[in-house]
């Protein structure tokens, strides 16, 4: 970790790679974090001196980013479930449910956010399932297993042998996003590359991608400001 002095000042966070070649300064569109990347030999001090000399551009694009400021959730906290906007508010019984415009969250108000997000993502299982199963279906191929994780540098990924992986946080965005997101890992089950011929499997099972893409570029980050535990 090395932090550029200024105001305010930046963390950054330094990355030795054997497949560095030289320097390369990244700011993440999710979250904000900044890495700079470096060859196994490089000197810390000739890092420091890359991101001196980079310290305009750094600024200028942390600045053109959108607040990324984490938001606790609680009762009185207005969150999206599957793109729309739902009022966390007191309920009643046993269980979570929605209800018009509202979630309704029995039980102590303390722990409200911490069992609305296992909620989602049992929500996240269910529709993430069903989605792989039906893309998959729409390549030929099938897929070995499903596993949710909390990931900030993707929202989905496709191991050689079948293994998908998804952020549950792709519950809160619009449906047609989530799909995207699934439909690109399921054609990575035909080509576990990004080439011509991967995107051709990609915009036959899933015309119109490009704008679903652009979302989670230009609002994918305000899923992960919102925290839902301390």
């Amino acid at each position: 970790m090395a932090v550029l002095p200024g105001s305010p000042p930046v963390e950054v966070h330094l990355k030795r790679s054997a497949r560095a070649r030289r320097f390369s300064l990244r700011v993440s569109r999710l979250d904000g974090k900044v890495t700079l990347s470096m060859p196994l030999r490089a000197r810390e001090g000739e890092a420091l001196a890359f991101l001196k000399g980079h310290e305009g551009w750094l600024r200028q694009t942390l600045q053109a980013m959108p607040d990324s400021a984490p938001r606790p959730v609680g009762l009185g906290t207005m969150i999206p479930v599957g793109g729309r906007d739902l009022l966390l508010s007191p309920g009643f019984g046993r269980g979570i449910r929605a209800e018009d415009d509202r979630l309704l969250v029995p039980g102590d108000p303390a722990t409200a956010g911490l069992r609305v997000a296992a909620w989602l993502k049992v929500l996240a299982r269910d529709r993430l399932a069903r989605a792989s199963t039906h893309y998959a279906g729409l390549v030929g191929r099938s897929y070995s297993s499903l596993a949710l994780r909390d990931t900030r540098s993707r929202w989905g990924s496709c191991s050689p042998d079948g293994r998908l992986m998804y952020s549950w946080r792709l519950i809160m965005a619009p449906p047609q996003v989530l799909d995207y997101v699934v439909a690109h890992e399921a054609a990575h089950l035909v080509e576990l590359n990004h080439s011509r011929a991967y995107w051709a499997v990609v915009s036959r099972i899933c015309p119109g991608w490009q704008a679903q893409r652009a979302w989670l570029r230009t609002q994918g980050q305000t899923l992960h400001r919102l925290r839902f535990q301390d």
